[in-house]
């Protein structure tokens, strides 16, 4: 059995982010170069790294003895907020979508276990692929369901001790394989990505970042060479999105304090008059309160228009729209 030093505290938990930030900013160009789904406007790297920067942001200053006590729920919770508040793009707020589901079940747990991983992947699964009217397999979420059902069925595979180091490292190795297999499976998933050759940039992205909380746990490095077989994926390869037929319309994104009823009202109005709808609380609601707080994420063809319907159910604040046509050729 593997005998290294195992990293699994609230240090490692920054640690893991850090080394996120590092392999999404290293890896962002070739991301950005062959995104075309959801739409081809070739940003999914510089999303992904933006949001992912924000997160770290809001953990990284913490003081090291204020941080060594905290549990890593309570921490992963500062930073997908963060995430959550600041994301950029589709992909940016599916990763804070997840990392806040990843954290809920780590609530109270001051060091990461097998048990607790397969749990924060389910969990953070489950989030991720509620949070949009439209789920589509073939996607960042496909890699994000593989990791979880590959943990879950280590876990009944495994006979070791539960709260060991062995048990987490036979988890995280499953993980590692299934990953892999969930990116180069997307390319056949979605017409997109099979008629251009490529698989999917923010399965991609989310491999990078399962793979940086692999390398930090153990100790290691996140391995170039795994990519190679992905198609598309290379440092030479020409922007596919550019020769790709771009949507028309506006990227309306938001945070809002709503009732249940009234998120759900939301949702309805945003699938009528657009697409790439993504709704996801923030926080549970204070005592005594009713309001969850919201981030919601909508591709419309009048960025008002989207505007005006959650202006009938509260008060958006945070407001950004982006033209979807503004693709980047850099």
């Amino acid at each position: 059995m593997n005998k290294q030093k195992i990293f699994t505290g609230p240090v490692a938990v920054v640690s893991w982010l850090k080394k996120a930030v590092q392999e999404l900013g290293n890896h962002s160009d070739r991301l950005d170069a062959i995104n075309i789904y959801p739409v081809a406007d070739g940003d999914t790297g510089s999303n992904m790294f933006n949001t992912a920067r924000a997160m770290l942001g809001a953990v990284k200053d913490i003081p090291e003895a204020e941080l060594t006590g905290m549990d890593l729920g309570a921490l992963l919770k500062i930073a997908s907020r963060a995430g959550m508040e600041q994301a950029h793009g589709n992909s940016g707020t599916l990763l804070a979508v997840f990392l806040s589901g990843f954290a809920e079940p780590l609530t109270g747990h001051p060091r990461l276990t097998g048990p607790a991983l397969a749990d924060a992947l389910e969990s953070g699964s489950v989030r991720a692929w509620s949070a949009l009217s439209e789920p589509v397999p073939g996607t960042m979420l496909s890699v994000i369901q593989a990791a979880a059902k590959s943990a879950k069925k280590s876990l009944r595979e495994t006979e070791t001790d539960p709260s060991s180091r062995a048990c987490l490292l036979h988890v995280m190795g499953a993980i590692y394989e299934d990953v892999l297999a969930a990116v180069l499976a997307t390319e056949t998933q979605l017409p997109e990505l099979n008629d251009a050759n490529v698989v999917d940039a923010g399965a991609v992205g989310m491999m990078l970042v399962l793979d940086s909380l692999s390398a930090v746990v153990v100790g290691e490095h996140v391995v170039e060479s795994r990519y190679q077989p992905l198609h598309g994926y290379g440092v030479q390869d020409p922007h596919i999105h550019a020769e790709a037929i771009h949507e028309e319309g506006f990227e309306v994104m938001s945070t809002i304090e709503l009732g249940a009823l009234e998120a759900a009202t939301l949702r309805a109005k945003l699938d009528s008059i657009g697409t790439s709808v993504i709704m996801s609380p923030m926080s549970s609601p204070s005592v005594g309160q009713e309001l969850y707080r919201w981030r919601v994420h909508v591709h419309v063809t009048v960025a008002e228009t989207a505007i005006e319907c959650m202006r009938s159910v509260g008060e958006p604040t945070a407001i950004t729209v982006t033209e979807l046509s503004s693709v980047r050729h850099d």
